[in-house]
C-alpha cells in the first residue's frame, strides 16, 4: 500500500470524524435552543459553564479527586488481572476450581456490589479504589487467560526441547504471546474503570466528578451537569483511543507485521 493511498484514507477518516462532530454540535445547539433550560441547554451555554468550572477550580479539584483513585485502582486491576489470567491459564486445577466464580462475578452487575462494599469497608479513598478494581479487573483477567490458553502447543514443545525452565517459558513464550490479548483487556478495562469511578463517587464520596453531577442535578443546574458529563465523555474517548493504539501496536507486533 503506497503512502499516497494511506494518506488519502487517513484524510477521509478524519474528515468523517470532523463532519460527525460538527453535525452533533449543531444538533445539540438547536435542540437546546428549543428546550427548557431545566431540561436541556445549548452547547454554547454548556461550554460557557465548563469554562467557569475550570476558572474557579471546581472542575480541576473534582478531576484530581476522582482520577487519583482511578489511577491507583486501574494499576491494581491491570497487574492483578494479568497475573490471575496467566495463572488460571497455566494451572488447570485452579481454572477448574475458580472459573465458575469468575464467570458468575463477571455476569453480576457491579453497581449492585457497591452497597455491600460500603457496609464492609466504609467511605474514603481505598473503598473507591476497591470499586474501581472490581469494575476493571475481569476484562483483563479473561482476555489474558484466553490469550495464554490459545498459545500453539508447538511453541511450548520447542521451549521444552531446549530444556527451558517454567520461568523461561513464561518469560519468552507465554507473556510475549499474551500481550496483544492483554492490551485488548486493558482497552475494555479503561472504560469500565471510568464507570466504576463515577459509581464510586456517587455512593462513597462527597467530592469528585460523581458528587459534582449529584449536586448540579439537585440544583437543576443543567448546564453544569452537561459540562461535567461532556468532560467525562471526552476523557473516556481519549482513554479508549490510547487503549486502541496500544492494542493495534501489539497486535501488529504479534503477527510480525
Amino acid at each position: 500500500m503506497t503512502a499516497h493511498v494511506v494518506t488519502k484514507r487517513r484524510l477521509r477518516m478524519w474528515s468523517g470524524y470532523l463532519v460527525g462532530l460538527i453535525l452533533g454540535a449543531t444538533v445539540w445547539q438547536l435542540v437546546g435552543m428549543h428546550t427548557s433550560s431545566q431540561t436541556f441547554v445549548p452547547l454554547a451555554a454548556t461550554l460557557t459553564r465548563l469554562r467557569q468550572l475550570v476558572a474557579d477550580g471546581t472542575l480541576p479539584t473534582a478531576l484530581w479527586t476522582s482520577f487519583r483513585s482511578y489511577l491507583v485502582g486501574m494499576a491494581i486491576a491491570l497487574v492483578l488481572g494479568a497475573f490471575c489470567g496467566l495463572l488460571l491459564a497455566r494451572r488447570r486445577l485452579l481454572r477448574t476450581a475458580f472459573e465458575p466464580y469468575v464467570m458468575a462475578l463477571y455476569a453480576t452487575p457491579m453497581v449492585a456490589l457497591i452497597p455491600f462494599l460500603l457496609a464492609m469497608l466504609g467511605f474514603g479513598f481505598w473503598p473507591k479504589v476497591v470499586v474501581i478494581v472490581v469494575f476493571a479487573f475481569f476484562p483483563v483477567l479473561l482476555n489474558t487467560q484466553r490469550g495464554a490458553q490459545s498459545i500453539a502447543p508447538e511453541l511450548l514443545d520447542v521451549a521444552r526441547c531446549y530444556r527451558s525452565s517454567e520461568w523461561d517459558v513464561w518469560r519468552h513464550v507465554i507473556v510475549p504471546y499474551t500481550l496483544p490479548f492483554l492490551t485488548t483487556g486493558v482497552r475494555q478495562s479503561l472504560a469500565r474503570g471510568l464507570v466504576g469511578m463515577i459509581a464510586a463517587d456517587y455512593f462513597l464520596s462527597s467530592d469528585g466528578l460523581g458528587s459534582l453531577l449529584i449536586t448540579s442535578s439537585e440544583r437543576f443546574d443543567t448546564a453544569e451537569m452537561l459540562a461535567v458529563t461532556l468532560t467525562i465523555t471526552v476523557i473516556g474517548l481519549v482513554l479508549m483511543a490510547i487503549g486502541r493504539l496500544a492494542e493495534s501496536y501489539f497486535a501488529r507486533w504479534r503477527v510480525g507485521e
